[in-house]
């Protein structure tokens, strides 16, 4: 005979109490977040932009429901252009207002450019820490190691995938921060266009790593969520200071150059195509000096 053990009354309770509590602090942030966005007009572009940029993932990742495969050679060429997108809003979206307001508050060149550098270091430090503390497994580099094996916990992927959209969110968020709508619009849509192609390689680094079709592309449209809520926080934390702005801007081009250098362009040369990573590096960057210049 088998005896059924009833669970204690207490801890259903808990677990009620403990719901409650979530979902009233999840509405009141709801709450928080709707008026700020009606009070602020940066923040409200902010997580338009971020939200743009999560739609674009979703896009991206969509098609690994129908694609058994993509070649190797397209995805180092994709990836080659995702990193030349990020390395041009580095530079002519990040790094050169952050230097032109430091000037404004007539700082020499000297300690604009001091500065500027001091954070870009600092940025690049930062994504290296949180790295090397959050427990995640490279959702591209690891992917031969994971073949053959049941990776039960999706979650490390998931945490790669945060790490790695974290600096892009922060960059919308603190472009949106600085004013300049033009100049913020154009690095917006310059990281949505990349997205599109990082969505569909994180999908299918995914479906590769032995994932369902329905779970990877979930995961890859969920990581892309990631974006607005940084976006956000970055757009919150630097409006209110216009001495942090330049710092945040060089900060948010410092964490990004990480990824890029980091993850991207190794990744993209690995497998011996480097003439077509070369290649899509090469447009991507261009595309994004001409969205910068066109419409900033």
């Amino acid at each position: 005979m088998k005896l059924s053990l009833l669970q204690p009354p207490w801890l259903s309770g808990r677990k009620i109490l403990g719901t409650l509590i979530i979902v009233l602090g999840a509405s009141y942030a709801l709450q928080q977040l709707v008026l700020l966005m009606q009070q602020q007009q940066n923040v409200r572009y902010a997580f338009y932009a971020g939200m743009l940029a999560a739609g674009a993932t979703a896009a991206g990742a969509l098609p690994a429901l129908f694609l058994r495969q993509l070649s190797q050679k397209l995805h180092d060429m994709m990836l080659g252009f995702g990193a030349g997108v990020m390395l041009a809003a580095c530079m002519f979206s990040l790094i050169v207002p952050a230097l032109a307001i430091l000037e404004l508050t007539g700082a020499s060149s000297w300690r604009s450019s001091g500065s500027v550098a001091l954070a870009i270091m600092l940025g690049a430090a930062l994504m290296l820490l949180v790295e090397r503390l959050v427990p995640h497994q490279h959702f591209i580099k690891d992917e031969e190691r994971a073949l053959g094996q049941k990776l039960r916990r999706s979650w490390l992927f998931v945490f790669a995938i945060i790490l790695h959209n974290i600096p892009e969110g922060l960059a919308i968020g603190a472009s949106y921060a600085s004013g300049d709508l033009a100049a913020a619009n154009a690095l917006a849509t310059g990281i949505a266009i990349q997205d599109i192609p990082e969505g569909l390689v994180v999908a299918m680094a995914l479906l590769a790593a032995g994932y369902s079709r329905t779970l990877a592309v979930s995961i890859a449209v969920l990581s892309g969520l990631t974006e607005p809520v940084m976006a956000i926080i970055g757009a919150v934390v630097l409006g209110d200071s216009s001495l942090l702005l330049p710092w945040g801007l060089a900060l948010a081009a410092g964490a990004m150059l990480f990824v890029i250098s980091h993850e991207m362009i190794p990744e993209s040369h690995r497998q011996g195509h480097e003439l077509p990573a070369t290649t899509g590096l090469m447009l991507g960057f261009v595309l994004m000096m001409l969205l910068d210049t066109a419409l900033g």
